[in-house]
């Protein structure tokens, strides 16, 4: 799989069927979350504890897909140069309010810890810029992780 993705990403204009597609972008979108989890190179108990509940939830995926798909991003956060590998799938397939939600998942992992490192904001930010979105919705989706986090349900 790795190794489609990395063809797929020398070449967009690979055709990939709708299963591989689907696949890709989950990948894609569990690196971005994994690039916030490793910002600051260790994954806290409370990282470590969101994680497979934000992937169910933001990416809809069945609990027992989570665990494999953890390390496929794993390794495909490791072998990336840059966030727009994983931006440019998000772009192509998820509209506006997936594109708020993967964000507002980002950053409740990067508030999971009770401490937001700088390396964790200034990833979010930059995903943000690259998937387009404006300045106000990145501060809409923080203020809510925030507040979810303050307030747990």
């Amino acid at each position: 799989m790795i190794a489609k993705l990395k063809q797929f990403f020398a070449n967009p204009h690979t055709q990939l069927s709708d299963e591989e597609r689907a696949e890709h972008l989950k990948l894609a979108a569990a690196s971005l979350l994994l690039e916030v989890v490793m910002a600051d190179e260790t994954m806290s108990e409370q990282e470590a504890k969101l994680l497979p509940s934000l992937l169910t939830t933001t990416l809809n995926l069945a609990s027992d897909d989570v665990h494999g798909l953890v390390h496929d991003a794993k390794t495909s956060q490791q072998n990336s140069i840059s966030l727009y590998e994983f931006t440019q799938a998000v772009n192509d397939n998820f509209d506006i309010d997936q594109k708020q939600q993967l964000i507002l998942a980002m950053w409740r992992l990067a508030y999971a810890d009770g401490h937001l490192c700088q390396y964790e904001d200034q990833i979010i930010r930059r995903t943000a810029e690259l998937l387009y979105l404006r300045h106000s919705e990145l501060i809409q989706m923080r203020n809510i992780a925030m507040e979810q986090q303050a307030n747990p349900s």
